[in-house]
């Protein structure tokens, strides 16, 4: 019995001091050295605009407007939904399913996605009447793994300009250098591709446009 109870109490001890330095002092210590190195990273690489967060580095955005960059595919439509969304329909069904991520999932022997992606063609060669269908980069359609990813190609930006120049009235070389700006280049000059971050580029357009009209 004293054998028991011994052997109790040292379970219960190393028990109370690992929840002590797991539970606390490890989560309180890292956050402190986050906030302390990474305080933009650590709180969600926000972006604020006249003071007010308006998203995130790094998730994309639904941007349909001619005069912005399109991202990639959504299957979660980059979870954006209007209060109409949570009203159910005459079915009983409502169109908000909560935040999430992911993609469609379809295999590629399944006609949905054949439908999906011949859909998602035909808007964009109506938007972009200039770009010819084997010039359309596979990446905007095709949807990434989480579904909020805020980078397109290279290519899939400068597709993109000539309708972009037309509805926003900045030009091609203005376009081209808000591009060139939001351009992250390979991961140690070797990993991956080069990549436009077009949530941040569309800002950029957004506030070329909002100076232009303050000239006017």
């Amino acid at each position: 019995m004293r054998k028991f109870f011994e052997n109790s109490k040292q379970a219960l001890l190393i028990t109370m001091t690992m929840f002590v330095l797991c539970g606390f002092i490890y989560p309180f210590a890292v956050t402190a050295l986050a906030q302390g190195l990474f305080p933009h990273e650590a709180n969600g690489s926000l972006i604020e605009m006249d003071g007010e967060a308006v998203g995130s580095e790094l998730i994309g955005q639904a941007f349909t407007a001619p005069e912005y960059f399109w991202g990639r595919v959504s299957s979660v439509n980059y979870n954006v939904y209007t209060e109409e969304d949570t009203i159910p329909d005459e079915n009983g069904q409502v169109n908000y399913s909560g935040v999430s991520s992911g993609t469609f999932n379809y295999a590629p022997s399944n006609p949905e996605l054949k439908k999906r992606i011949e859909a998602d063609i035909e808007k964009f060669l109506l938007a972009n009447p200039t770009v010819k269908r084997q010039d359309i980069p596979a990446d905007l359609m095709t949807a990434s793994g989480s579904g909020l990813d805020p980078h397109i190609s290279v290519k899939a930006a400068q597709i993109q300009v000539e309708r972009i120049a037309q509805a926003s009235g900045l030009s091609k070389k203005e376009i081209e250098k808000i591009i060139e700006a939001n351009t992250e280049k390979r991961s140690f000059g070797v990993f991956g591709e080069n990549k436009v971050n077009f949530l941040m580029a569309n800002l950029d357009i957004m506030k070329k446009m909002e100076g232009n009209e303050a000239h006017h």
